[in-house]
């Protein structure tokens, strides 16, 4: 191999580079008709956390159009879910959904990092 072809390996690789969030299908469904409505296919659905809320972090979810350095990406059927590197090891596992029923409406986040979480379910730690 020369070093050529593994200067491309690994610029192939980082472009590749992936995170361990999971977009249920209906979660995908709602992402698409909410781009849809806006007239957008340049959004992608950021996913994040930060500091804040009661429990210590709290959830970023958010269209944007920006790739960022270091910003993990996956597909799912065309919905294009961003995650950062910082936030990378605390969304790992954790499942994006989409519930419009009498209890719950909105997207929701099951997590299996968060110890604990808050009343309303919008912070973990």
């Amino acid at each position: 191999m020369s070093l050529q072809d593994d200067t491309q390996t690994r610029a192939d690789s980082v472009d590749a580079a992936t995170h361990g969030v999971q977009l249920t299908d209906v979660a995908a469904v709602k992402v698409k008709s909410l781009l849809e409505q806006e007239g957008r296919d340049d959004l992608r659905l950021r996913v994040g956390v930060q500091p804040g809320g009661c429990s210590g972090l709290i959830y970023q979810l958010y269209f944007d159009e920006r790739t960022l350095d270091g910003d993990l990406v996956r597909d799912f059927d065309g919905v294009g879910v961003v995650v950062d590197r910082m936030s990378a090891p605390y969304l790992d596992g954790a499942s994006i959904d989409f519930a419009d029923t009498i209890e719950k409406q909105g997207f929701t986040i099951d997590n299996p990092n968060a110890g604990s979480s808050c009343a309303c379910g919008d912070s973990f730690s």
